[in-house]
C-alpha cells in the first residue's frame, strides 16, 4: 500500500485538512485516503487516485491537494491534545443531552397532570359567592396553591393571557378579531421556556 506523509494538506478550493492515514477497501483492495478537516472537524474519505490526481484550473493543472506541513503521529502531545479536545467537546455534549433530557423528560407526565390542576381551578372559579368563605373552599385553595408552587418549581409557568397582546408561539385564538386576549378559554403553560399547550383564547380589539 502507498503511504502518504501525514500532515496539514489544502484543497485547491483553499480549504485545509489534516491526512490521518491510508487504508485499504475491503471488497476492492483500493487505497483509501483517511482526512480531517480543519474547519469544522469532519472526518472524510476518498480514493488515493482522486487524491493525487490534478484538476484544471482557468486553463492551468493544479494539485487537487498540496502538502503544507508535517504532523509526525509519534508527537505525543499532538496526539494527546487532540485526544483531550474530543474528549471535552464530549463531555460538554453529554452535559448538554442531559441537561436537555432533565428539563423536558415531564413534557409527557404533565401532559395528563395538568387537567387535572385546570379542573381544580374551574371548579372554584363556577362557586357561587356564598360558598366562597367555606372551610372546604379554603382546603382546596390552599391544595391549588402548594400545586402551583410545585409546578414552578419544576419549570412549569403558567401562560398569561388575559390583556396581553395575542402571541401565536404560546397562544391559539378560538376566535375574535385584533391582537388583544379578551378571555381565556383554556389555561396554557411552558415548560422552561418551551410551549408544552398553548392557551386557547378569545381576541379582540379592546
Amino acid at each position: 500500500m502507498e503511504k502518504l506523509q501525514t500532515g496539514i494538506y489544502q484543497h485547491y478550493k483553499g480549504g485545509k485538512y489534516e491526512l490521518l492515514f491510508t487504508a485499504k477497501q475491503t471488497e476492492t483492495k483500493e487505497v483509501m485516503v483517511i482526512y480531517r478537516s480543519l474547519k469544522d472537524q469532519k472526518i472524510w474519505t476518498r480514493t488515493l487516485s482522486n487524491w493525487q490526481e490534478e484538476v484544471e484550473v482557468k486553463g492551468e493543472k493544479k494539485a487537487r491537494f498540496t502538502f503544507l506541513e508535517a504532523i509526525e503521529p509519534e508527537d505525543f502531545e499532538y496526539q494527546y491534545k487532540l485526544a483531550l479536545a474530543d474528549y471535552q467537546n464530549l463531555l460538554k455534549q453529554s452535559a448538554k443531552d442531559k441537561e436537555s433530557f432533565v428539563k423536558f423528560a415531564l413534557g409527557d407526565f404533565l401532559q395528563e397532570l395538568l387537567p387535572v390542576y385546570d379542573h381544580l381551578k374551574m371548579s372554584l372559579a363556577t362557586l357561587p359567592d356564598n360558598e366562597k368563605e367555606s372551610a372546604w373552599v379554603k382546603g382546596v385553595e390552599y391544595v391549588l396553591k402548594q400545586f402551583k408552587d410545585l409546578l414552578e418549581t419544576r419549570g412549569v409557568m403558567e401562560i398569561k393571557t388575559v390583556g396581553e397582546k395575542f402571541d401565536h408561539n404560546t397562544m391559539e385564538a378560538l376566535e375574535g378579531e385584533g391582537e388583544k386576549v379578551i378571555k381565556e378559554v383554556m389555561a396554557g403553560y411552558t415548560l422552561n421556556g418551551r410551549t408544552i399547550r398553548a392557551a386557547k383564547v378569545i381576541v379582540g380589539k379592546k
